[in-house]
This record gives structure tokens, sequence and C-alpha cells, in this order.
């Protein structure tokens, strides 16, 4: 019974990790995305960069 809950347990562990490390991939693209789309589309008159920092 105690491996059993252990293999469950470990399953979830990984299912978790996963589907974590999916959601985050997904943030890294959409960043990239405004990220690009701000490059592109900065003012003209600016002195190339288009962010504040």
């Amino acid at each position: 019974m105690v491996p059993l809950l252990l293999v469950l347990l470990l399953a979830l562990l990984l299912f978790g990790a996963g589907f974590a490390l999916k959601a985050l991939w997904w943030v890294a693209v959409i960043v990239l995305v405004v990220w690009l789309v701000g490059f592109v589309a900065r003012p003209a008159g600016s002195n190339g960069r288009w962010y504040r920092w």
C-alpha cells in the first residue's frame, strides 16, 4: 500500500512540475512577443529604447 501511495505522489509531483514548466514557457513566449512588438513599434524620436529602465 505504501509503495503505491509513493508512486502516486511522485506522479502527481511530476505532473504538477510539468504543468508549471509548460505555463512558464507560455509566459516566456508572451513576454518575447510583447518585447518584439515594442522593439518594432518604438517611437521615431526616441534614442532607441522604448522602455523606461
